[in-house]
């Protein structure tokens, strides 16, 4: 099968574009990685480059050890990954030990995968466990309300969970289980990764503070549609802050047990505190 009539390649290349057209991908902003599936992989064999040098990934993640990645080049821009797919993307195979890497087709200009592969890799090998082997992609993009309310709540996975949750009332099925936040990192090291995979253990949906989100999951749709959720409530609740210092109405614990009973899901209590306040300044000083 030619690489780019594959439908996972497909997937991805429409994922890529969707974002982009968010306005969440300025310049070379964000990237995605996708972990294919041996079937993926035998169907495209033929196709792949035989002979590639080994590079260190700079983190150790022996549990995809032999595994290949669809994967955004660095320096690369969202906006051209449709226009030259060939250029703008890469297929890498780790090697036996789950430390190193190498490109088996794609980037025909040079040039190298994701600077955040290694944040990529180790959330991969995260979510791989946890989800029983189901996920197999990560998302990272620069959501502008998102960015722009890691700059007014507390830097705290209940504070973020709770007022998203508040916003839309969709926000507590789609992720149940919560968000994550981690505080400003330098972007692009094994440090963030594992701070980030960390996470990633409780969460399918990580902030990374006053620079975007990560999310995980096992289609490009859902995953997709997790930021695109997380990402609207956000812009809610941003102008709710522009136009007033407190909320009239809201949706209470007691109206989320409920809805969690309705639909299935369960909620972590941890997030359905008695709030101590009124107003967004008695609250978190804003």
């Amino acid at each position: 099968m030619k690489i780019l009539e594959a439908k996972f390649v497909r997937g991805f290349i429409n994922m890529a574009q969707e974002g982009y057209e968010e306005g969440w991908h300025e310049r070379n902003g964000g990237n995605l990685s996708y972990r294919l599936t041996p079937h993926e992989v035998d169907s495209i064999s033929d196709r792949l480059f035989q002979h590639g040098e080994w590079t260190d990934i700079n983190a150790s993640v022996p549990t995809l050890a032999g595994e290949y990645f669809l994967v955004t080049g660095s320096g690369k821009y969202f906006r051209n990954i449709p226009v030259d797919p060939e250029e703008t993307l890469c297929i890498i195979e780790l090697d036996e030990t789950g430390t190193k890497y190498r490109i088996r087709w794609g980037l025909v200009e040079g040039g190298r995968p994701t600077s955040e592969l290694p944040t990529h890799l180790l959330n991969h090998a995260i979510k791989k466990r946890v989800s029983n082997n189901t996920h197999r992609i990560i998302y990272h993009a620069h959501c502008t309300n998102i960015i722009a309310l890691s700059f007014l709540l507390p830097l705290k996975d209940e504070v973020f969970t709770r007022e998203l949750w508040e916003s839309m009332t969709e926000c507590p099925v789609v992720f149940p289980e919560g968000i994550g936040v981690v505080p400003w990192m330098v972007p692009g090291g094994r440090e963030i990764g594992i701070e980030t995979s960390k996470l990633m253990e409780t969460y399918n949906a990580v902030i990374w503070s006053h620079h975007g989100i990560f999310c995980s999951g096992d289609t490009y749709d859902g995953t997709f549609g997790l930021m695109h959720t997380i990402e609207k409530s956000a812009e809610i609740l941003m102008k709710i802050l522009a136009v007033s210092d407190r909320k009239l109405n809201t949706i209470t614990p007691d109206d989320f047990r409920q809805l969690a009973k309705d639909f299935g899901v369960t909620l972590n209590e941890r997030f359905l505190y008695e709030k101590k306040g009124t107003t967004f300044k008695e609250l978190y000083g804003i």
